[in-house]
């Protein structure tokens, strides 16, 4: 896995665009953020968290946290686009704070998930995926 670039690299090689604000896109993925990790919560309490199912439930935490991602840029007029769009949203969660241990983790799960490897995550994986998620999802 190659590390991240910085953001500012993205945006001037066109991954990154810089826009008026989309404040009711923002909203749109803010909201749809927070109904998909209550529901994440009600199949994890009912189904439990196990080998079998945990990659299927850190895709889904990724998701969320990329969809709050999403949202802050377009708030913040950015918009990403093509090849390399995945890294550069999680190349911004350096310029809105994100500690660096969290931005590196969100890229090992971004890598993992969008299937480059071709690798299952595991139940370890999703306890830390798992804090990560709330802990953003809370906050925004």
């Amino acid at each position: 896995m190659m590390p991240l670039r910085l953001f500012g690299e993205y945006l001037r090689e066109g991954t990154v665009r810089k826009q008026s604000p989309d404040k009711l896109r923002a909203r749109s993925l803010l909201l749809e953020s927070k109904d998909s990790y209550k529901i994440l919560l009600s199949i994890a309490a009912e189904m439990g968290v196990n080998d079998d199912n945990a990659n299927h439930v850190i895709k889904n935490a990724y998701d969320i946290v990329m969809e709050l991602i999403r949202a802050k840029m377009l708030m913040d007029g950015f918009a990403t686009t093509g090849k390399g769009a995945h890294e550069a949203e999680v190349s911004y969660m350096t310029m809105i704070g994100v500690s660096l241990k969290d931005v590196d983790f969100a890229n090992e799960v971004r890598y993992f998930r969008n299937g480059i490897m071709g690798r299952n995550l595991t139940r370890n994986m999703l306890v830390k995926s798992s804090g990560f998620s709330k802990e953003y999802i809370q906050h925004s």
